[in-house]
């Protein structure tokens, strides 16, 4: 984490820019036990299924984002949350631009 946002309030939005035809991503913290990154999906970009070993949590902070989870399509909007549990297939679609901090912590 970059000593610029240590200690005092960032505009979560502000912490990363969109560019054209691309997913770009920011590490925000590392540690042992997890990660915290902030991620801008331009619209019509996204993961490709994938499974991780723990759970993950994204909270969207700007646009909608298509989760799909094991299979099921969930529309996640700005201000919403939703838990990627470990081990089960997911994937990510931009519907529309969107931003989101994912946390993963890495504990079962």
């Amino acid at each position: 984490m970059s000593d610029e946002i240590k200690a005092k309030p960032v505009n979560v939005e502000n912490m990363i820019d969109y560019q054209v035809n691309s997913v770009v991503s920011r590490e925000i913290i590392r540690k042992e036990t997890g990660t915290v990154t902030i991620f801008a999906f331009d619209k019509g970009e996204g993961l490709n299924e994938h499974t991780a070993p723990f759970d993950a949590m994204v909270q969207v902070v700007d646009g909608t984002a298509e989760i799909i989870i094991s299979g099921n399509k969930n529309v996640v909007m700005k201000g919403e949350m939703i838990i990627m549990p470990g081990n089960v297939p997911h994937a990510l679609n931009a519907v529309e631009r969107f931003k989101m901090i994912l946390t993963m912590i890495r504990s079962n």
